[in-house]
């Protein structure tokens, strides 16, 4: 089970980053499941996921009136990287 989560982990960050998601520039967290392996799109195991990521800081939310939105935090950019494995994004 921990395996499939940092999978998700590291899948879900790879988008953002892929995508420059940093702080201002976000996007719905309905589209974070989007893309994922379909052996790793178990809808409560994502979930969990999103919801551990933003609870350990690395995605920051924005209420709007039609859903929260996410993006990655600058402030954990190093550590970011870090976890997904020290690729070049630019």
């Amino acid at each position: 089970m921990e395996e499939v989560e940092k999978a998700i982990k590291r899948a879900i960050l790879r988008k953002l980053v892929r995508h420059r998601m940093w702080m201002h520039k976000h996007t719905s967290i309905h589209n974070l499941h989007k893309g994922l392996p379909d052996h790793l799109r178990s809808k409560k195991e994502v979930k969990k996921v999103i919801e551990e990521l933003l609870k350990k800081g690395f995605l920051l939310s924005k209420p709007t009136s039609y859903g929260l939105e996410v993006s990655l935090n600058i402030g954990k950019k190093k550590e970011i990287e870090d976890f997904i494995g020290n690729e070049n994004y630019n």
